[in-house]
């Protein structure tokens, strides 16, 4: 696997979440399946059914944030800095518009409030570039150009 860029903040959440998970939500399905148990003959029991399928999607889950946790690489606000990178905050220019964005992992994308996933299409075409180039980003809608004109 891949890192999964995240903040101090979104590791320690997602640390919490798999707690959670491993404690509290595994003895909800122990125990929904002790009670299905309990109605008889497992082979036409619904919910039996259902409380395996439960447990399968939380094992998966669990799985999935512990991978996620020991790839996590912590990211920090980069300040200034020669080049986009995973933390950087830029400001662009499109079409005489100023926007402006923060490059964070994909757990942490909110496009609404300016934070672009690493991972996604205008996330990658700013990684690497500074000050002043402009950027071809290539999205489902075809390709945009954007001028960065600060790195903060």
């Amino acid at each position: 696997m891949s890192p999964v860029y995240v903040t101090k903040e979104k590791l320690e959440d997602l640390k919490k979440e798999l707690i959670e998970l491993k404690t509290v939500k595994r003895q909800e399905v122990a125990d929904m399946l002790r009670q299905a148990k309990d109605y008889g003959d497992l082979s036409e029991n619904s919910a039996y059914t259902e409380a395996r399928e439960a447990q399968n999607q939380l094992e998966m889950k669990i799985s999935e944030l512990e991978e996620m946790v020991k790839n996590a690489q912590i990211i920090s606000q980069q300040e200034g800095g020669q080049y986009v990178v995973v933390g950087s905050t830029l400001t662009v220019k499109k079409d005489g518009k100023k926007y402006t964005y923060t490059i964070v992992g994909s757990e942490e994308a909110d496009p609404v409030s300016g934070k672009i996933s690493n991972e996604s299409p205008l996330g990658k075409a700013f990684l690497g570039h500074a000050v002043g180039d402009e950027v071809v980003a290539h999205i489902p809608t075809g390709q945009v150009t954007y001028t960065i004109v600060d790195l903060h």
